[in-house]
């Protein structure tokens, strides 16, 4: 049978246990959060299985599936695996292994929006991979940022039927929502609190502990001309290549939604590119003078 953690419980709308702007900003990739939120999910993830934890020989922890970009949970989860790691040290035991669900495929629907029946559909379509041989028989945690609906769960739990991994599984969750009466799209309101505009998202772009994750990624690549252009605008030409090279990485320029801002991207690259060369020939020239 499964366990689960969480460390914060939503009861209502309007009174929410956790810190709503530091998670808006954390699902859009400011890592300062998610540091801070592993810090405080792994000090009472490790009060209440502190024991069992210490009573195993392997550990392997578990992000939410991906292809190739980083979701949000991610860094959550790999903030919370050097704090386990430091526990087991501390402990005299084996540091626990980071494992890995691939994800083949990807959609550009609003997940934050959508009813469980919804979700449940959406990612079925999906293909994903688990390393039967690497993980059967272990000790597992599962790293998620919410449980709202419990459908990623759900997808995980069928993952581990169909490829017959034997075990024992911990699912473990920064926050859940109790209430069955609040609708999933309280998700929305969380990963939006803070995000409102593109200024909104330059901000956390150009803050201190920020990282590409998925959600940004495709959220940037949805956006219309305007406010495309004006992120494009106020970050740096570094941001800009890694955010085209995660993009074809995760082969969102084979989705049509994505394509249009996808080769806006690749030529602002090669102009940047060719003003560089340019600039460096005259200055050159100049020196040489």
């Amino acid at each position: 049978m499964n366990k689960r953690f969480s460390l914060h419980k939503i009861h209502e709308e309007i009174n929410c246990p956790f810190d709503e702007a530091g998670y808006s900003r954390f699902k859009f990739g400011d890592t300062y959060y998610a540091k801070l939120f592993a810090e405080d999910l792994f000090d009472g993830f490790i009060t209440e299985f502190g024991t069992e934890i210490l009573e195993q020989k392997e550990i392997i922890l578990f992000p939410s599936p991906y292809h190739s970009i980083p979701t949000a949970s991610n860094f959550l989860c790999s903030y919370f695996k050097e704090m386990l790691n430091y526990f087991l040290f501390q402990n005299g035991k084996s540091a626990c292994i980071e494992g890995k669900i691939h994800r083949q495929q990807t959609y550009v629907d609003d997940y934050g929006n959508m009813s469980f029946e919804e979700r449940i559909k959406l990612i079925s379509n999906d293909t994903y991979y688990i390393d039967k041989h690497f993980v059967d028989g272990k000790f597992c945690i599962f790293i998620d940022d919410i449980k709202i609906t419990g459908s990623h769960e759900k997808t995980v739990d069928k993952i581990l039927k169909e490829y017959h991994v034997n075990g024992e599984f911990i699912f473990v969750y920064f926050a859940e929502l109790m209430n069955s009466s609040i609708h999933p799209k309280i998700e929305n309101h969380y990963n939006y609190y803070k995000i409102k505009s593109a200024k909104d998202l330059v901000d956390v772009i150009n803050s201190e502990h920020f990282h590409f994750n998925t959600r940004i990624t495709k959220y940037i690549l949805l956006m219309e001309n305007e406010d495309f252009e004006f992120v494009c605008q106020n970050i740096t030409k570094e941001q800009l290549n890694q955010m085209l090279g995660l993009a074809i990485s995760n082969n969102y320029h084979q989705v049509e939604e994505y394509k249009n801002n996808i080769n806006q991207l690749k030529n602002k690259i090669k102009w940047q590119s060719t003003y560089k060369k340019d600039k460096d020939k005259i200055l050159t020239h100049q020196n040489s003078l």
